[in-house]
């Protein structure tokens, strides 16, 4: 495994990877993942469905500025880049590109990649410019490694709509592949932003995977309706002192529309059940995905 600074070093030794490859074989695959780093397990099983699917495995580390708001945790996201370096080695990682914010954005951005209407709600809403950030960075990144494939988590579901939708609306010639979230055993989503947490906190936040098996429960329930489901999640949330609700949200997917009836629940879209909950100053996502 390679560890590259550079964008014009990464482009040169990718071209030379498909060159070594496509003398024994017709042609190369390139998987990509990007990543803010600090790794854990999701991200490493996104590393290695990559490696079971292509020839050259290549992730990034970059925390993007672009992404982060005004009092949000981009000087305190926590970073380790060796040790997620030695990681993504043992997942079967390729070359690793470590880029400093100057190599991405040598000159004040002018250029942005705005996706409408999927970023108007949830993390859009509560973060606003975030996913015009995270749109932007990850074009640059596309352009950049030119894979054929790209791996995302479905934690950050809303995230995927926005990658799927401005690659297809830009003719993008690569293939997202949706990888389901992983949980820890006592069903935390797995985030990097859990070190964060208190052992305290961290047991409250349980509630979140918690309510979010109960909806197919409540949703059977005789009388059930949007509402009274929407006050059920709630209301488990809130039975943990420590949590404070940024939004619980029930949308269609991946056009993040409004889910205004239960009649819609078996209306042929999946439907996306959406949490983002603070406990102390981290704040958590999580989310289910329901299929008629």
């Amino acid at each position: 495994m390679e560890i590259v600074g550079t964008i014009q070093e990464l482009r040169e030794k990718l071209r030379q990877a498909r060159r070594d490859i496509e003398r024994t074989k017709p042609q190369s695959t390139v998987g990509f993942m990007p990543t803010l780093g600090y790794m854990h397990e999701g991200h490493l099983s996104l590393i290695r469905k990559a490696r079971e699917e292509n020839d050259i495995v290549v992730i990034s580390i970059f925390v993007n500025p672009l992404q982060f708001g005004q009092n949000e945790d981009f000087d305190k996201y926590p970073r380790d880049p060796e040790r997620d370096a030695r990681l993504a080695a043992e997942a079967g990682a390729d070359f690793v590109f470590v880029p400093s914010v100057a190599e991405m954005y040598p000159s004040p951005t002018k250029t942005t990649v705005v996706v409408r209407d999927l970023t108007d709600v949830l993390c859009g809403a509560s973060r606003p410019g975030h996913f015009e950030g995270v749109a932007t960075v990850v074009t640059k990144l596309f352009n950049i490694v030119q894979p054929d494939r790209a791996y995302f988590g479905m934690k950050d579901a809303q995230q995927v709509a926005v990658i799927e939708r401005f690659v297809a609306d830009l003719n993008m010639p690569v293939r997202i592949v949706r990888c389901e979230t992983l949980r820890e055993p006592d069903g935390l989503a797995m985030s990097s932003r859990n070190v964060y947490l208190s052992e305290e906190e961290r047991r409250q936040a349980l509630v979140l995977s918690q309510s979010l098996r109960n909806v197919e429960r409540w949703v059977a329930e005789e009388g059930m309706t949007i509402e009274g489901l929407h006050r059920r999640i709630r209301e488990t949330i809130e039975s943990a002192p420590l949590a404070r609700i940024d939004y619980v949200d029930i949308r269609t997917y991946p056009d993040m529309e409004p889910v205004l009836s239960l009649d819609e629940w078996n209306g042929g879209k999946p439907i996306l059940v959406a949490l983002a909950v603070k406990f102390g100053q981290t704040r958590l996502i999580d989310n289910r995905l329901f299929f008629a």
